[in-house]
């Protein structure tokens, strides 16, 4: 990402909120050079036990995210921007539409589980909402789209993997599942997966928040509780179109964001930074940490395939949130069946690269499952997000 493009994105960025552009663009550079002296961005690294290098370990801890840098092959990123058009041309002509443009069945349109959050385009639809339990309290600035933007955009996929065979290869990679293997665990479990559409002139807000709702009182409660989403970055992200993160907020317990910003004066939080990725860049971000994003009012779009795990310690037995499922206990057998996914994953990314030495999920070694990606396969994995775990 070059100093010239951001300095661009930036300039139009601002430029959408009127009286506040000079504030609004200080806000944008002053984030930009903090992110880059946070000393948490890098390739993914191992030492020679396998384990995974300390210094990463360290800054994750003291940030709540590590950007890993230059994860997806290029091909990958090929093979994500080629589902993402297939997606794109297969979307409801407008929210609840059975047909897309063409007049054929639309995605997700028959499906029991929700596959699609709409918006508004530039608005923040969740911002002082009682949705996901109250937890974005603040109202984002809702930018003024242009006179011919479409009256509702997309903003999430919802239960992507079944809509894009390049995610669900992205969701067994084998790096990634190391890594979760390491932080929650070889038994780690999965949360949910949505693919994030944030398109220039129109990707909504998503307001402040801290994900997680279940273990806050908990006397247990540490800063890895509630788990971590990765986020793979198709295009990159920027200050405009990315996301905002407080680190070292994930160690605080669950915060009066609302009282944040009241003393602030303003929505744009103090002491946040942008996450910078360029494209195939992978970020692992703590649920616990206050993040959010802006309208994307800027020049380039973000694409993200965004997926998480959380610990068995912090699922099983429990009663879910209730916000992306139906809150029912979380039983090993809705575990086991859940995680079927990465089992899928796996093999799908196997068959794909088959030069790359293929994750081993414990659990699977236990149980003697093993799972092979085909048509069959395909068919069975329909709604399987009704089965997400949220906590």
């Amino acid at each position: 990402m070059s100093i010239q493009s951001v300095d661009a994105t930036i300039e139009a960025g601002a430029a959408h909120y009127g009286a506040d552009e000079k504030s609004v663009r200080a806000y944008l550079k002053e984030g930009l050079r903090r992110a880059y002296d946070l000393g948490n961005r890098g390739p993914i690294r191992f030492e020679d036990d396998g384990k995974i290098h300390p210094d990463i370990l360290d800054a994750y801890s003291r940030c709540g995210f590590y950007v890993f840098e230059n994860v997806l092959l290029e091909e990958e990123l090929a093979d994500i921007s080629a589902d993402l058009q297939d997606i794109q041309d297969r979307l409801p002509i407008k929210p609840n539409s059975p047909v897309d443009k063409h007049g054929r069945p639309a995605l997700g349109a028959d499906h029991e589980a929700r596959t699609l959050e709409w918006a508004k385009p530039l608005s923040d639809p969740l911002g002082g909402t009682n949705f996901a339990n109250g937890r974005h309290r603040v109202k984002l600035i809702e930018p003024e789209a242009a006179a011919d933007a479409p009256a509702d955009i997309v903003l999430l996929v919802v239960g992507s993997l079944q809509f894009s065979e390049a995610a669900l290869r992205v969701y067994g990679h084998p790096q990634l599942l190391e890594i979760a293997a390491q932080i929650n665990g070889e038994d780690f479990v999965p949360f949910n997966e949505v693919l994030i559409i944030k398109e220039p002139g129109l990707g909504a807000a998503i307001s402040w928040h801290q994900d997680g709702t279940t273990h806050w009182d908990s006397p247990d409660l540490d800063e890895g509780t509630h788990g971590f989403n990765f986020m793979a970055q198709l295009y990159g992200s920027d200050p405009v179109n990315g996301v905002w993160v407080i680190p070292g907020t994930h160690k605080m317990g669950k915060l009066d964001i609302k009282k944040i910003a009241d003393d602030a004066g303003t929505e744009r939080l103090p002491d946040a930074v942008p996450i910078i990725c360029g494209p195939g860049d992978v970020v692992i971000n703590n649920r616990q940490l206050v993040h959010g994003s802006f309208a994307n009012t800027g020049l380039t779009p973000r694409v993200t395939v965004n997926f998480g795990f959380h610990r068995r310690s912090s699922v099983v037995g429990l009663v879910g949130a209730g916000f992306h499922s139906e809150p029912q206990v979380y039983s090993e057998e809705r575990i086991r069946e859940r995680s079927r996914m990465i089992g899928y994953a796996i093999d799908a990314r196997h068959q794909r690269f088959p030069n790359e030495t293929p994750y081993v999920y414990r659990p699977f070694i236990e149980s003697g499952e093993s799972y092979h990606w085909d048509e069959k396969a395909k068919a069975e994995i329909k709604d399987y997000s009704l089965l997400d775990m949220s906590i």
